[in-house]
Order: structure tokens, then sequence, then C-alpha cells
């Protein structure tokens, strides 16, 4: 026989284990500690310029960041701190570092979604974060998630859940319900309004009175936070339906909407939301926050099976959503649910494969313009990064043959410059006081 006492043993132990990994991963004191990069990344991989050009303005301009230089003298490093400070003070010929965004314009959102497990969803939001901050954005990650992989690839596993997803729902919940109670005692028709009563496990928790920051945790990129996950969160599926049956006026699907619009317009420049594998509360808070929606996929026919499946489910639950009604406190975000963008980006191809080929041209042929140009190719450096719980651009090429390391970097470089492009274009479409 075997019950729950025995599966709590079984993680214990691999708590004990997943303890061990981190130290051998992270930093003697058990901490992620982002690397320095070197002058030639800085140069030619970060702000694009003639390596002879960029250290000739570091001679030129005594004011810019020096870095640290190697025993031999011919490399600098840079903290990413250092490299931003070289930003937001150099222009080469005439041109600004800094990054492209919309004035007078909040952060865009961007949902990494699909129904299949192991489809790349935090591999893609992790990678597209590290891009991003290394191109000069501030980021703001949000891991729906249970699985927590996002989480403890930026270096957190030390999460309660009061400060995850589940918390957000939560708080919201507590202050909608004080919020309906409020209102007048009965609508025009005379009807009258009723009272919701939430009980002391929820009203009690002093979710309601946490402030919005209080949800964010920092990084050990300086221009990346997160609203991170862990596996005791698995339960909010569970207590949202609760939450409903406490209150069925409560806009659940808004919750982390609502939230996010009590951020600072200029706080972030993006956020990005990792996805759980399903469809329900969590996901359905994520789809309706985000204004572009992207969905990678496997390369095989049950994945491509997976994501119609998905994007079918998901057309039917937005569906139900525009029926909700339009009186609900909606923020900058609105029904019926529309994207600014929506994309299909393939992971884990490899370009030799007959199949992968095969279906990379079915993936075309139905989903169109709508698939990215780059997939995430498949390489032992994406594969070793995965492992140690660390984007390729954390990876130090000299950890690697630099080639190896090159070729990696480039699969997601390309993919990110796209998805990039795309983002610049749904954030041109959206509305100023959106």
């Amino acid at each position: 026989m075997f019950g729950h006492k025995d599966l709590q043993q079984l993680r214990d132990s691999s708590l004990k284990m997943q303890g061990w990994i981190r130290k051998q991963t992270f930093s003697p004191g058990n901490e992620k500690v982002l690397r320095r990069f070197s002058s030639w990344e800085v140069a030619e991989l970060i702000f694009q310029v003639n390596q002879n050009t960029f250290r000739g303005r570091l001679v030129a301009e005594p004011g810019l960041p020096s870095g640290e230089i190697e025993a031999d003298g011919r490399q600098r490093w840079f903290s990413l701190d250092e490299v931003n400070e070289m930003r937001r003070k150099m222009k080469i010929n005439r041109r600004s570092l800094l990054p492209e965004r919309p004035k007078g314009k909040r952060a865009i959102r961007v949902a990494v979604a699909n129904f299949k497990g192991g489809a790349g969803k935090s591999t893609v939001a992790l990678h597209f974060a590290h891009a991003a901050a290394l191109d000069g954005y501030r980021v703001l990650t949000v891991d729906f998630d249970p699985q927590a992989t996002l989480s403890h690839s930026m270096g957190l596993s030390d999460v309660s859940e009061e400060h995850t997803v589940w918390g957000i729902m939560a708080r919201d919940l507590i202050r909608e319900t004080d919020r309906m109670n409020a209102r007048a005692a009965g609508a025009e028709s005379g009807r009258q309004v009723p009272t919701r009563r939430l009980p002391p496990s929820v009203s009690d928790t002093g979710l309601g009175e946490l402030r919005a920051t209080d949800f964010i945790k920092p990084t050990c990129w300086p221009t990346i936070d997160i609203v991170p996950s862990c596996a005791n969160a698995a339960f909010v599926e569970f207590a949202s339906a609760q939450y409903r049956h406490l209150n069925p006026e409560w806009s659940f699907f808004a919750a982390v909407s609502r939230w996010l619009d009590t951020l600072p317009d200029d706080a972030y420049d993006m956020v990005i939301f990792d996805c759980p594998p399903a469809i329900g509360y969590q996901s359905m808070n994520a789809v309706f926050a985000a204004d572009v929606l992207y969905i990678p996929s496997g390369p095989g026919y049950w994945e491509y099976d997976s994501t119609t499946s998905f994007i079918g489910q998901l057309a039917e639950a937005l569906s139900d959503l525009s029926d909700f009604g339009a009186d609900f406190p909606a923020g900058k975000s609105r029904l019926p649910k529309a994207f600014l963008d929506v994309r299909f980006l393939l992971t884990r191809y490899e370009p030799g494969n007959e199949l992968h080929r095969a279906m990379r041209d079915a993936f075309a042929k139905v989903f169109g313009d709508r698939m990215t140009e780059h997939p995430i190719e498949h390489t032992r450096a994406v594969e070793q990064s995965g492992r140690f719980l660390s984007s390729i651009y954390e990876i130090d090429y000299r950890d690697m043959t630099r080639e190896t390391w090159r070729r990696a970097r480039a699969t997601f470089d390309q993919a990110y410059v796209e998805f990039k492009s795309h983002v610049l274009k749904a954030w041109a479409q959206m509305e100023s006081d959106a």
C-alpha cells in the first residue's frame, strides 16, 4: 500500500536533492548570481557595434564604466548595471542605444501559453525575458505555473503561496467583495443587491491589506522582477472554484489584470506571463490580461494536435467570458477579449529532421503568417541550459566551445528579434489610455 504519508516522504527526499542541486548550480551562498559580460559580448551581441569602435569609446570617454580587467589585460568584463549605464550615456554614430518604447503607454503584456506540457513555455518565457533585459528593457515576469520552473530558473525557491498569483486573486476577491457590498442597496429595478459574506479563512488572511508591490520579488537580473510561483500554489484552481461559489458576481478572470493596472505605467516595459499547461482560473487570468499571445509548440504530430485543441478550448472559454456582462471594473482590459497579436512558435526544432520540417510546413499552412519565421532549434547548449536552470544568456561561453554557445544563442536571438518586432507593432496599436 502506498498512501499520502509515503508521497510526503518522497517529496521530502526530493526537496533535499533539490537543495543539493541548487548548491551545485548557484553560488556558494545558495543564491543565483548574474555573471558579467565580456567586452566582446557587450560590443557585438548587446550593442551590435564593432569591437574596436566600442574600445575606442571607452578610451575617449573616461566617465564610462571600466569594468573588470582580466589578469592578462586582454578582456574587460561588465555587470549588467554597467552595461545599462553605458547604454544611457553612449551614442554610436548618433544612434541611441536605449530600447524603443512608445511614449505615454503602459507596459505591454505577453502571455506564453499552450495546453500541452513540455511545449517549451517556461524556456521561451525565460529566454525572452533575459533577451529583453539585455536589450535594455525593464521586465516583470509572472509565473502562473505551479511547477514554478520559471521561478526556480530565476533563482527563487523559498516562496509562500500567499505571495503568488493565488495571493493576488484572493486579495482581489476580498477587495471586490467589499466594493460590491458598498454599492447602493438596490438597482434601478428595485432588486436588492445581495450581500456577500466571506469566511474568516479568506477575509482574515490579511491579503486584502497587502500592497500591489508586495507580490513582486527581485531577481539576480537588476532589470527583471517576478511574481513567483510554488508547488503549494497548485491548489489555486480548487480555491478559485470555492471563491466563485462564495461570490458568483466576482469577475475572477480579471483579478491579475486589475492588479497590474495599479502599477505605474512606467514601472516596466514588458510583462511576460508563463502560463500553466491547462485552461483554468490562472490561465484565464493570464490571457485576459495579455495584449499579445505567444503559443509555443514542439514539432510533433501530437503537439500539433494539442495546440489545435488548446486554441479551440481557449476560444470557447473566451466566448463564455463574453457573456459575463460589462458591469464590472475591467480597468485597462475589455470584453469581449481581443489580442493585439497572436503568434505560433516552434520549439525543439531540428532542421535536419525530415519529420520536423514536414510538421513546420503543416503549421505554416494552417496558421499562415501567424507562424513565426524563426523556430527555437534544439541544441546541446539549449539542453544544458535547461538542466542547470539557466538561460543561454546566463551561461558563460568559456564553459563550452564558443561555436556551440553562439549557435544556441543565435537561435534565441533570432526568435527574440522577431518577437520584439511583433511586440513593437502591437504596442503601437495600443491606445494611450488603455
